[in-house]
């Protein structure tokens, strides 16, 4: 038995309808896989190439660190303070660093024109003191 002419072109309609709705989804998906992309490399570049918040001679600021500070509170605070420009960026870049599970509580002088690295190597347990080494 023979298909009708309205049968086929109502076929061929839910055809052309399903194919550009798979197109759309598709398209949709390449789209925000290319934005996540986009912005999860440019988180993870930044991770190794953030620039200080201002150049020199920059704004010091006192942080105080106690026993009970992690380093999570520590990226908001100097998130507040002016001193990072992204509290999550900097709670990677602690991390990734050398002075991961190093920081020692104590008052320390920063500066806005220091760079995450700078601020972490200072409240580390290789330099208790609170200053950078200059050598």
């Amino acid at each position: 038995m023979k298909k009708s002419t309205a049968y086929k072109i109502k076929d061929l309609v839910i055809s052309v309808a399903t194919t550009v709705v798979k197109v759309a989804i598709a398209a949709y998906i390449i789209i925000h896989a290319f934005e996540f992309a986009k912005t999860a490399y440019d988180f993870g570049f930044r991770v190794f190439t953030e620039e200080p918040m201002t150049g020199d001679p920059g704004v010091n600021y006192t942080v105080t660190l106690t026993e009970e500070t992690k380093p999570k509170q520590v990226a908001e605070a100097l998130e507040e303070f002016g001193l990072i420009r992204d509290k999550d960026l900097f709670y990677v870049q602690y991390l990734l660093s050398e002075q991961k599970d190093k920081l020692v509580p104590g008052s320390y002088e920063l500066n806005t024109s220091m760079t995450a690295d700078e601020m972490l190597i200072i409240m580390a347990a290789d330099n208790a003191e609170g200053e950078t080494d200059d050598n």
